[in-house]
């Protein structure tokens, strides 16, 4: 790891919101898992804990930390560093902080009380989510210099991939339910982040009623196994896009 990275790395490890969010996941985490009997209900419900809770932190945090880091991100655009590593190493202490708080707040309680299988499918959930959202964080804050529009950005991103977008599957579902567009189902499945995070942890539980109507064309049309190695790539995508975007605005603007 880089210095600029590695000095944002440890200078996030101690943000008091940062220690809170780990303490406040681990909580929930060991809560939900040790106390429900259950593990297929323990594991859907610590699922949608980190569904909401995981990018709201990541994207809210990670904008006003960009923010915050102005006056750090000019002078160091003063030293002979090519912006292309700056920004990817702000990204890298960013996003490597959200991940490892979101490890030990909710990757010890999984490991504990899940199974390998579907603890694992739980964490890679949560990191990916971690770095995506960061991702977005960042395209939010360098398009706009003004600080209340950024955040206000980034909380219509979550709001709108969090809550937003399934009403819109739903009203698209009802309006042409007469006509065959499993196609175009499977396919605004996967152009949501958290909705694909869901159907890829799901599918490896196997539950078909809780999948909805979009993830169950998408396990129709791709399988349990391939739909979930589909889905990982597709979050790979999701992770890559927003970062490039912003990295492209920041080599061109003038800070």
């Amino acid at each position: 790891m880089n210095k600029i990275a590695r000095f944002i790395f440890f200078d996030i490890l101690k943000n008091k919101i940062i220690i809170f969010y780990t303490l406040l996941l681990f909580i929930i985490s060991w809560s939900v898992l040790g106390l429900e009997g259950n593990f297929t209900k323990a594991t859907i419900s610590l699922l949608n804990v980190v569904l909401l809770v995981v990018p709201l932190v990541s994207i809210i945090f990670s904008t006003i930390y960009v923010y915050n880091s102005g006056q750090f991100i000019e002078l160091l655009l003063s030293q002979p560093v090519p912006r292309t590593k700056i920004w990817f190493n702000i990204f890298m202490g960013l996003s490597g902080a959200l991940i490892l708080a979101f490890l030990i707040g909710c990757g010890i309680p999984i490991l504990l009380y899940s199974s390998i299988e579907t603890g694992f499918s739980l964490i890679i959930i949560g990191i990916f989510l971690s770095i995506i959202f960061t991702s977005f964080a960042m395209l939010s804050a360098i398009l706009s210099r003004d600080r209340a529009k950024g955040i206000g950005i980034s909380i219509f991103i979550w709001l709108f991939f969090a809550i937003i977008y399934d009403g819109i599957l739903l009203v698209l579902m009802f309006q042409f339910a007469d006509y065959p567009i499993e196609g175009i189902m499977a396919t605004l499945a996967a152009l949501n982040p958290i909705g694909l995070s869901r159907i890829f942890v799901l599918l490896q539980l196997d539950i078909a009623a809780m999948l909805g109507y979009a993830g169950a064309v998408f396990k129709k049309i791709f399988g349990a196994g391939s739909g979930m190695g589909i889905s990982l790539i597709i979050l790979v995508i999701w992770a890559i896009v927003p970062l490039l975007w912003s990295l492209i605005q920041f080599n061109k603007k003038d800070l």
